[in-house]
């Protein structure tokens, strides 16, 4: 799915983040290494997806620095547009264009940001479309799709793009619990690839089998992170010891 030079780090420093006035990110410091899985876990209200927003200053960051690869994509005089092409994301609740069919759902960027013909965008669409299994529902809108075939839909648009780097914000927390290991096998196979992927998720097993590091963020603070097996097993901070005990 992913070509070598593709591959792009992500690195957060010293990343802050207030809403009138009250922080809910404290100066997070976190290394992404090229063509690696990092997932974000903790408590509901802990900071992950307002962190995983400023990756893509979709939330600009109050403070600090974020890197994609080596460019600076917090600086003054930075192209968001450009930043965002190289930055996909997948959301909770799809965030489809109700009124295209699927296929314009995927080609509509490609066409506009891209600037590829109708054509060469369908091919690239269908392409995409192959690789989550739903190139024969390319003419439906998406309220003729189930949630789990939405976001794939979703997983695909984003792919298209051929970004650098993949960000999942609770890519499965709103769908029914017999659609989310289709979702997570996608995501599996994506990591595999090589793509670099921050995650965030309530999805503790997946953590464990596709990522490569985890981090847990807790009161908007970055309490520990490192090699899943090191942070499931042997957990070193109390705050994780205890989120594992109610998760696990």
């Amino acid at each position: 799915m992913v070509s070598s030079q593709q591959r792009a780090g992500i690195r957060a420093e010293g990343v802050s983040k207030a809403f009138d006035g009250h922080l809910v990110l404290h100066a997070v410091n976190l290394a992404v290494e090229p063509g690696s899985t990092t997932c974000v876990i903790g408590p509901s209200g802990s900071g992950k997806s307002t962190f995983l927003r400023c990756l893509n200053r979709l939330e600009e960051p109050t403070s600090g620095r974020i890197f994609i690869g080596s460019e600076e994509i917090t600086k003054a005089d930075t192209n968001i547009d450009v930043v965002r092409s190289r930055v996909g994301m997948v959301f909770q609740n799809f965030n489809l264009f109700p009124h295209m069919t699927v296929l314009r759902n995927i080609t509509l960027a490609l066409t506009r940001v891209r600037k590829m013909s109708q054509d060469e965008a369908t091919v690239v669409a269908e392409a995409q479309l192959d690789e989550v299994g739903l190139r024969a529902f390319k003419d439906r809108r998406p309220s003729q799709l189930s949630g789990g075939q939405q976001q794939r839909v979703a997983i695909a648009r984003a792919l298209a793009m051929q970004p650098d780097v993949m960000l999942f914000d609770e890519a499965t927390s709103a769908l029914d619990p017999e659609l989310v290991k289709g979702i997570l096998e996608i995501m599996k196979r994506l990591a595999a690839s090589g793509m670099t992927m921050v995650v965030v998720t309530h999805e503790l097993r997946f953590a464990r089998e596709a990522a490569n590091q985890v981090a847990f963020l807790d009161k908007g603070r970055l309490v520990e992170c490192g090699p899943p097996e090191e942070l499931f097993h042997a957990p070193s901070s109390p705050r994780l010891k205890e989120f594992l005990s109610q998760m696990l």
